[in-house]
């Protein structure tokens, strides 16, 4: 029999490289593969799965919806997408939202949004509008979005590419200053970068970014779908420095682990410069997706999982740097949006991977030789140091093997 493994082989593309282990249930904060054995998640689906996998009272309002009314388009209005707008709206202090279905095309409205609005009401000469982006950044796979990215795998074969943007280095205020002309329609940007090997730039730079986009009538468009919503101990990664930006994408946890759901969310003169036929989408919108939404919103005040992340994410990352392997360069993030980085000459963090996964914890690398570390948001402080504990086996067996001392043992699930 065909195996589910070499099934994908066969007729999927090579666009991913899933590690070898077949998922086929989850629960809270764990994951169950083929052979009934279980994992503990410590990615959480690149923040997607924030909730939890499965959370009853999320799955609860998608088939309670679904049994009621699933997609009619935007051609006509529904029950739930003013509702759940208007949630989102409240939460994030912003004017209004448009609904897409994943974070690259919330990213891509965003741009739309900033063009237009340069030219509408900034009055950037036509065709001239800039848009400013940072090294190491990660906002989706489309066209226009890889772009703009300075991870030459990114684009490669994909060109040529759309015109318009520019890169400045990341964390460095003076550079966006200096970027800036009066073309400039909008500074879109991570608060952490999540992808780019979950970088904190310097308290203080979003802040001053804020105030040079102010001063200088540019957008501020802070991509929050992997930092935002709970995430990083704030609802939203900029207002650990008070800012609150003109444009805002989120995405991911947004549907709760189950649908694809994303928002660009902006003050109403930048909104308001789409007008019906601009800009759309068949499923964006659509009720299931806006039932899941307004779920996943209302769950993360009424739970606490923002202050659960507040609380546990420095547990987190002070248990992995108590472990104190050699291995390991550097421990950064904030609230369960931490990032390991290990010195490339002693070990890689995919392999770091494949060892936890044999042990029963799973996660991926990212950039800069980095092992991600983005649970979902429900896990409990048994749960970390259960991770913790797997974490420095795996390190420590690395060591031992590099120093000549020893061979991997790898430790039951």
């Amino acid at each position: 029999m065909t195996s589910p493994i070499e099934l994908e082989e066969i007729y999927g593309a090579a666009n991913y490289e899933p590690l070898p282990v077949v998922l086929v249930r989850g629960e809270g904060v764990y994951l169950w593969d083929d052979e009934g054995r279980r994992y503990l998640d410590m990615m959480g689906a690149y923040s997607a799965v924030s909730h939890g996998h499965c959370h009853p009272r999320l799955v609860r309002a998608l088939t309670e919806q679904a049994a009621r009314l699933g997609v009619v388009s935007r051609a006509f209005y529904t029950d739930s997408l003013g509702p759940f707008l208007k949630r989102a709206c409240e939460l994030t202090g912003l004017d209004a939202a448009l609904p897409m279905n994943t974070g690259a095309e919330a990213v891509e409205t965003a741009l739309k949004a900033a063009r237009k609005w340069a030219y509408a009401v900034k009055g950037v000469a036509p065709g001239k509008a800039e848009i400013i982006a940072c090294d190491g950044n990660f906002h989706g796979r489309t066209i226009a979005i890889v772009g703009m990215s300075s991870h030459d795998q990114y684009k490669d074969g994909f060109g040529p590419f759309p015109q318009g943007f520019r890169r400045i280095p990341f964390g460095d205020a003076e550079a966006l200053e200096a970027a800036i002309t009066p073309h400039t329609a909008a500074f879109l940007v991570e608060p952490i970068q999540g992808e780019g090997g979950i970088v904190v730039p310097p308290y203080g730079y979003l802040a001053a970014c804020a105030e040079l986009c102010r001063r200088h009538d540019v957008l501020l468009i802070c991509d929050e779908v992997q930092s935002g919503l709970g995430r990083t101990g704030k609802l939203l990664a900029c207002e650990h420095e008070g800012v609150r930006p003109d444009g805002l994408t989120l995405g991911k946890a947004l549907g709760g682990g189950l649908v694809p759901v994303s928002l660009f969310l902006a003050r109403r003169d930048v909104m308001d410069v789409f007008t019906p036929g601009d800009h759309g989408s068949t499923f964006g919108g659509n009720p299931i997706a806006c039932a899941v939404g307004l779920e996943a919103l209302d769950s993360l005040i009424d739970e606490g999982l923002i202050e659960a992340a507040a609380e546990l994410g420095p547990y987190l990352a002070d248990g992995l740097r108590a472990l104190g392997s050699p291995l390991v360069s550097d421990i950064r993030g904030r609230g369960l949006f931490i990032g390991m980085e290990l010195y490339p000459e002693m070990a890689t963090a995919a392999d770091v991977c494949r060892r936890l996964m044999a042990s029963g914890i799973l996660t991926r690398e990212t950039n800069r030789n980095v092992v991600r570390f983005a649970p979902p948001l429900v896990i409990t402080r048994e749960e970390i140091d259960r991770a913790v504990d797997r974490i420095g086996q795996t390190l420590g067996e690395m060591g031992e093997v590099l120093a000549g001392r020893g061979t991997p043992a790898l430790a039951p699930a």
